[in-house]
This record gives C-alpha cells, structure tokens and sequence, in this order.
C-alpha cells in the first residue's frame, strides 16, 4: 500500500514539473527561430528603420552582387550557394527583407514596393566601398520581380541583373502565372492538409510568430508531388513572414503594379534563367518577360524547376559567372 502511495505521489510530481516547463506558442523562439531584433548574435545591419538580418562574403571591394530571395515571405537561405560567388572574384551580400526570414517584424500597414526599394538602396549603400563598384542584383522568384522594380525606378544604378523565373513584372502576367503555378484542387490530400491545422491554431495579425509557424506549414503544397513548379523537394528556410505576404497580396490585388514602364531603357544586357521541369513558366513566359528589355540572354537550367539555385547550383553558377565576368 506505501509502494502504491509513493509511486502515484511521484508521478504526481513529474507531471508537476512538467507543466512548470511548459512551452507556449506565444513566447518568443517557440513556434520558430527568433528575429534579429530578439537574437543579438544574428548577424544583422541596420538600414532605413529597420534591422535586417544580412550577411556578406568575398572582398568587399570586388564588384556587388546581392542576391534578392523569393516570396513575398519567404528567406535568403535556400538561395546561399550562390556564396560560391565570391570564390569567382565577386562581393556577395544577402538579405531577409524588411519583415521577412529572421528580420525585424513591423506592421501589415507599413509595407509598400517604394519601402522595399529603399530597403535594397540602402542596403547597397550599407556594403559598398566605392562609387565606382559595380553593384549586379540576382533576384529568384518574387526577388527578380523585385529586382524589376528597382531596375524600373532606377535605371542608371545597376550594372547587370540575373532574373531567376520572376513570377511577373505587372499584374497581368502575374496572374498568368499564378493560375499555372499555384492552384489549389479543393479535394486533394495536399488541399486538406493546407486547411487542417487551422481549426486548431490561429493568429491575430500581431502575432507574428504564429502567422509565420501557420505559413511554414502552407508552405508544403508548393513541393508536392507532381506540383507544377517542377521543384523536387522541400528548400531550406529559416522563418517565413506571413504578414509581409498578405500585405504584398493586398497591394497587387487592390492596386495592381506595373514594373515594366521604364525596363526599356535598360541598355546593359540581362540574364533570364527558367527551369526545364517547370510546367507554368518555360520558354515562352521567360520570352515574354525578357521582351521588356532591349538586350537580353535567356538560359535553360535542365532537368530542375523553379528551386533551381538550390536544386541545380551546379547548373546554374557556371552560366551566371560567365555573365557576370562579360560585363565586369
């Protein structure tokens, strides 16, 4: 009987102990990795009201390339082996844009395509050494759309860009691309497991490290199998930013944007590059992107999809230093 009493009071005890130490998805480094504002030993630059997290590789007075990584949303991480970069004579800088991966979070109001441009101006202005250093952007995704962006506003800044399968550079041809690339079959396994969690797990628009947890999960239709996309497995990431998403979708749906007014007057040579898996972007989308330009390069990448910098590096780094050393 004093056997039985002292194993229930034990128990008792651990389970004690365990509630004690109790994780809660509303404390910080929970849910998902913590942002630079939260973890000072993130390596981080301080730019245009903001933290950002960021990292450099290379010598600093070779010529710039900064890589601009896809979403809205999404990370620098998956597109790191382009760091091998610097191995061939360049300066490469990375990013997590402004509420993005492990920077710093600000409000759905706050974001807007001219704030995302002064980001990238003032993180150019943050590495470079000189006046005369070449500065090249590489954009994936949504970062060559971005990469656009800046090249329509600013023209006379860049000397060269590599635009990686941009998903549009208006919103019509975004939405082309989209009904290709994203659709959602309402009856598929995938389908349901987008939507499950959320009758267990939701999130105020301030509660950013639930929204992100939320996005991470989202997230694993774009890879599954037979996708579109052509992506073959799941990339690497450090946090999404589900805010930055939802406003950057609120600003194309309800205002629309045009990222092509002013490309033609672009004369140095650009590099478009397109996955030979990817079902929804290909040749002709590229041809259609490419022709905003008056003198451009468009490359196959075999056998991979639109991860291609992650996927295919092998692939694609020796067309892009061929590119980049015509021009430097």
């Amino acid at each position: 009987m004093n056997l039985k009493i002292l194993t229930i009071t034990a128990m008792t005890c651990v389970l004690s102990m365990s509630c004690e130490n109790e994780q809660y998805i509303n404390k910080s480094g929970n849910l998902v990795p913590k942002t630079v504002e939260e973890d000072p030993n993130l390596p981080s630059v301080v730019v245009n009201g903001t933290v950002l997290h960021a990292e450099a590789h290379g010598n600093s007075v070779n010529p710039m390339v900064v890589f601009l990584h896809g979403g809205p949303g999404s990370d620098y991480r998956n597109g790191l082996n382009a760091k091998q970069l610097a191995e061939s004579g360049y300066y490469v800088v990375f990013y997590d844009q402004r509420g993005t991966g492990l920077s710093k979070r600000h409000p759905k109001e706050s974001y807007s395509i001219q704030l995302y441009l002064d980001d990238l101006a003032a993180v150019i202005q943050y590495y470079r050494t000189s006046a005369n250093q070449k500065v090249f952007l590489f954009g994936h995704s949504w970062g060559a759309m971005l990469t656009a962006a800046y090249i329509n506003a600013y023209p006379d800044r860049i000397d060269g860009a590599i635009f990686a399968e941009a998903g549009g550079f208006n919103k019509q041809l975004l939405d082309e691309y989209g009904e290709t690339s994203r659709r959602l079959k309402l009856l598929a396994e995938t389908t349901s497991d987008v939507f499950y969690y959320d009758q267990f797990l939701t999130g105020r628009e301030k509660d950013h490290e639930i929204l992100d947890y939320k996005m991470a999960l989202a997230s694993s239709f774009s890879y599954a199998k037979g996708n579109e996309e052509g992506v073959e497995t799941a990339s690497p990431f450090w946090r999404n930013g589900a805010v930055v998403l939802r406003a950057f979708v609120d600003i194309s749906e309800n205002d629309g944007f045009d990222f092509t007014t002013n490309l033609n007057q672009y004369a140095t040579q650009t590099l478009f590059l397109y996955g030979e898996n990817n079902k929804s972007y290909g040749l002709k989308f590229a041809q259609k992107e490419a022709a905003f330009f008056s003198n451009t390069e468009i490359v196959q990448i075999d056998d991979t999809g639109h991860e291609m910098i992650h996927s295919k590096w092998n692939l694609v780094y020796p067309v892009v230093v061929d590119y980049l050393n015509k021009l430097n």
